[in-house]
């Protein structure tokens, strides 16, 4: 553990409704930490944004207001989103997962894991890069290519696994295909003998918002049944979409449930 972070995240949950301000001497006394030690923290939160300095009193700033914001709005996504996943998850009898974009990665925040996933522990909470994911790669494919440039200009296209597509020029005709495609194919790039087919999801006005895939152990995934499960896939992207608050000019796929 790191315990300025700690330290720091003691710090703000000194503060609340009834206490919006606090001077140094009280927040010293509340979490016990010597008030050396708190103004090195304070003016690190304070250039952040996460605390400001009101005639002499500290108090919580705008940038924590954003990181609520952003976690109500995840919510929000995943409990539009779930219905439609759990229908999607019964369909295919796969694993099937909701990612939402979190800075330069993307973040799991829902996921019905099947019987068959290696890992014991669920993924939700973890990120992942862009360009060796299905959910990764049905987001790239969806936004423009400027906004592409600057996620791939700060991550690059570090090598996951010996399929990951390292080489920016063979990168962006995957992103074509999956354009012309509808959905997005993972071959094993992220992780060994994981297969996955990804869709974005659209909020109102057609902005993509969050991206969810059909996770597998069986090539059979990206091959034998991939046409099926695309079919699923596809609709039910569409149909989250929708609940999402994106209204499509015409309906992609419609399968009978």
């Amino acid at each position: 553990m790191i315990l300025s972070v700690i330290k720091a995240i003691d710090i703000l949950q000194q503060f609340s409704i009834d206490r919006p301000q606090m001077s140094l001497a009280d927040i010293s006394e509340a979490t016990t930490h010597p008030k050396t030690t708190l103004r090195t923290i304070l003016a690190t939160l304070e250039s952040q944004g996460y605390v400001v300095r009101v005639n002499g009193m500290y108090a919580l700033g705008s940038a924590v207001i954003g990181l609520s914001q952003s976690a109500w709005v995840n919510v929000e996504i995943r409990d539009r989103a779930a219905p439609g996943l759990r229908e999607l998850a019964d369909a295919v009898g796969e694993s099937v997962y909701l990612t939402v974009p979190d800075g330069n990665r993307l973040l799991y925040i829902y996921a019905i894991e099947s019987s068959h996933r290696l890992e014991a522990r669920s993924a939700i909470g973890d990120h992942a890069y862009y360009h060796s994911t299905a959910v990764g790669k049905a987001f790239l494919a969806s936004i423009s290519s400027e906004q592409r440039d600057h996620i791939l200009g700060e991550t690059g296209l570090p090598r996951r696994t010996p399929n990951t597509i390292v080489e920016r020029a063979a990168f962006e005709r995957e992103m074509d295909v999956t354009r012309e495609r509808g959905y997005s194919i993972d071959r094993s790039e992220n992780e060994p003998a994981t297969y996955c087919l990804g869709a974005p999801l659209r909020g109102s006005g057609g902005t993509i918002v969050a991206s969810c895939s059909i996770s597998g152990n069986e090539s059979e995934v990206v091959d034998e049944r991939r046409e099926e499960l695309a079919k699923h896939l596809i609709a039910a992207g569409d149909l989250i979409s929708k609940r999402l608050g994106y209204v499509p000019s015409r309906v992609r796929v419609q399968i009978d449930r």
